[in-house]
């Protein structure tokens, strides 16, 4: 009776959140109410809820979170700078004169944003408005051009610093330890936000790239769907401009990426040190004053809010479900799968894959991974490969429909004429770019193990 309560539990929480409900309330509304429903049938001890005031406690005073709200504000001050408008016009005077020219400067563009700001909606919504008139009017192909943009603006999400690997890295820390216990070891070893940033640094280059080479074959192969420009069009490359707009955000990156592989600073501290970089950049565009400050704290706190409250509502889940022996349920469940940790992985990935149909990544995040997580680590998987391996499966969430996220924001932007099906259309091949990253990082683990070897020899 008590795990088929686990199943139900979570079975209603999915219908809520499909419903539209909010996330945190749904999360935090539903589990109380199968703890009380437990409490009367006898199935849920309620000592679990004891636990409650602690894990708030534990969750208000997590340092490694606090990153969330400095690489927010630093995204947000970023994307009121018009650092990507700048970028943006000078990478498309540089490979504007290419097939497929002006793809490849938002994928460019694109890479540079996500490894600055990691704020999906800000980047897709800013590279739709000034990118996808001038694609449209030069003859590029409909679906060719929303599907770049769309793709393009969830690099934020694997390239660190990202969000969801901050958030992630909590998760997945918290997995690992569970996981060691449960093994019997009582001196558990830990794995860091600053390791997931570590081990997604090459995959996500890596995506990147292959993006490009999907443009560049289409530009060979179909070379009507994306034309060049004519350089009297585009005007001369200004190389100066060029480097005014592009060396200030590398430095930037560099600074707060750096600080981190370099072992200076922990992901925390590198938010700070990008967020006191924005601002300075932002500055010298002659973008900062009172009221734009106002506007990105604005912003910066009604994102932080809602990340806060869904982990709050996440942790009251958690209880519950272990409550009702949802945990030891998931493990007989794997125990008995054909084919292992192998079968149990890939039973997880697809799953994680499919909720991206229909749920967002901070829902996945903190309703599946860290039920699955435990069980999977304790199978003796490597905490770094596996938390990449779950992001670049959550990057997905954001292209796939109904309810990708970057669909949304590009249908905002993008002319009526254009239907939402071919904006559906465009984004097919990019998600078979990221499932294809996904089979190569899973043959080859060392593109993810490797760097955070060199590094931190993990």
């Amino acid at each position: 009776m008590a795990e088929l309560m686990a199943i139900l539990l979570f079975v209603s929480i999915c219908v809520a959140l499909m419903a539209g409900f909010p996330v945190a309330f749904t999360l935090a509304g539903v589990s109380l109410l199968f703890a009380g429903i437990g409490v009367l049938t006898g199935t849920f001890d309620p000592g679990y809820l004891s636990a409650l005031p602690n894990r708030l406690f534990g969750i208000m005073n997590n340092q490694t979170m606090l990153a969330v709200p400095l690489f927010v504000f630093m995204g947000v001050m970023l994307e009121r700078s018009r650092v990507a408008e700048d970028l943006l016009e000078s990478m498309s005077r540089l490979f504007g004169t290419l097939r497929g020219g002006l793809a490849i400067s938002v994928c460019v563009v694109g890479a540079l944003l996500a490894a600055s700001t990691g704020i999906v909606g800000a980047t897709v919504v800013t590279m739709g408005l000034l990118a996808l008139p001038t694609m449209l009017r030069r003859g590029y192909d409909p679906a060719i051009s929303t599907g770049t943009l769309a793709a393009t603006g969830t690099l934020g999400q694997i390239i660190p610093p990202s969000i969801v690997l901050v958030l992630l890295g909590d998760v997945m820390s918290s997995a690992y330890q569970q996981a060691q216990l449960k093994m019997g070891i009582f001196s558990p070893k830990t794995v860091s936000v600053g390791d997931l940033f570590v081990g997604a640094l090459l995959p996500g280059l890596l995506l990147v790239g292959l993006y490009i080479a999907y443009i560049i074959a289409v530009a060979i192969f179909q070379p009507k769907k994306l034309p060049a420009l004519p350089q009297e069009e585009l005007g001369p490359i200004e190389w100066g401009k060029l480097g005014k707009a592009l060396i200030p955000p590398l430095i930037l990156i560099g600074a707060v990426l750096g600080s981190i592989l370099a072992g200076y600073a922990t992901p925390t501290e590198a938010a700070a040190l990008g967020a006191v970089g924005a601002m300075l950049l932002a500055f010298s565009k002659g973008k900062l004053n009172f009221g734009q400050l106002k506007e990105v704290a604005y912003g910066t706190t009604e994102i932080s809010a809602m990340v806060f409250m869904i982990l709050i509502g996440a942790s009251l889940f958690s209880l519950v479900f272990r409550g009702f022996g949802g945990e030891v349920l998931i493990e007989d469940v794997f125990a008995q799968l054909p084919g292992g940790v192998l079968g149990a992985f890939f039973l997880v990935m697809v799953v994680i894959f499919l909720l991206g149909f229909i749920l967002d990544f901070i829902e996945i995040t903190f309703v599946v991974v860290p039920i699955v997580g435990p069980v999977l680590l304790a199978m003796g998987l490597d905490p770094i490969w596996l938390g990449v391996m779950i992001a670049l499966n959550l990057q997905t969430s954001f292209l796939t429909p109904p309810f990708g996220f970057a669909l949304f924001y590009l249908r905002g932007v993008t002319p009526a004429s254009i239907p939402t099906s071919t904006i559906y259309k465009g984004v097919v091949p990019f998600i078979l770019i990221q499932i294809l990253l996904l089979v190569i990082a899973y043959i080859f683990p060392g593109l993810i193990t490797w760097l955070p070897e060199q590094v931190y020899g993990k």
